[in-house]
């Protein structure tokens, strides 16, 4: 059955969709097939975070329009064969439920096993088109406090007016050193502070920023830090019980 999880944050800047790429490859990585859709209508970037700027041509508007169907509309990644892209338009098209519905519809058929939703920073009205077809979310923050009160209120938004039951949360961008010092809300303080269980802890990793500059998959350079990371909420993601990483 589809998986479709929605990738929100309260704010910008927490790492969404460098989160949205690499737990897509890891997901690959584990035999599934992986669709991964930029819902960032205006300011997209997953492409350019997966090297694959040269390949899109459709968006998912195209697809939830019914312009083109969805088989012919995805690009496959260039070192990842079962993970595909659908990029977003550059203007907010005026969509349906119905068209998304279809569009959710087209990616089980075509034997997807997850869909990843790259959703826009915030809470825009857009985010309603990605939330109507998702099945649960995923809310990226940082340690920071203004993050994880911006994830708290986006969590609540989505389970309210969205009916998402099943949200969770991931720590991106985690410095140990300010947490030792007092600096940076620990673990516990920010499950507290946002009222959400933790899928996963991602640590700040210098590499992951240059693979994203480069279009490269961290997964493909390293094997500890944050690729190690983004492995393990994949294997959380399918259900396996996996220790946090110690930082």
């Amino acid at each position: 059955m589809l998986k479709v999880i929605l990738v929100a944050s309260g704010k910008g800047g927490t790492g969404k969709t460098s989160f949205t790429a690499g737990t897509g490859a890891a997901l690959s990585q584990l035999g599934h097939r992986v669709l991964l859709i930029d819902g960032d209508c205006g300011l997209r970037n997953l492409d350019i975070v997966l090297g694959m700027s040269d390949r899109v041509v459709y968006s998912f508007a195209d697809v939830a329009g019914g312009a083109v169907p969805l088989a012919d509309a995805t690009a496959r990644h260039p070192v990842f064969e079962s993970l595909s892209l659908l990029t977003a338009p550059v203007a907010l098209p005026a969509l349906s439920e119905r068209g998304m519905d279809q569009l959710a519809v087209q990616a089980e058929e075509a034997g997807y096993d997850y869909l990843l939703l790259d959703g826009p920073a915030g809470l825009p009205a857009e985010l309603s088109w990605l939330a109507h077809i998702a099945t649960q979310a995923v809310v990226v923050t940082t340690p920071d406090s203004a993050c994880i009160r911006g994830a708290e209120r986006a969590a609540r938004t989505l389970e309210e007016e969205y009916c998402i039951a099943r949200i969770r949360m991931v720590l991106n961008r985690v410095r140990p050193q300010l947490i030792r010092h007092g600096m940076a809300n620990n673990v516990d303080d920010a499950m507290d502070e946002a009222g959400l269980s933790l899928l996963g802890l991602i640590p700040e990793d210098e590499d992951l920023i240059a693979c994203g500059n480069s279009g490269k998959s961290i997964l493909s350079m390293k094997k500890n830090g944050a690729a190690c990371a983004f492995r393990n909420i994949a294997r959380r993601l399918e259900g396996e019980r996996v220790p946090l990483m110690k930082l």
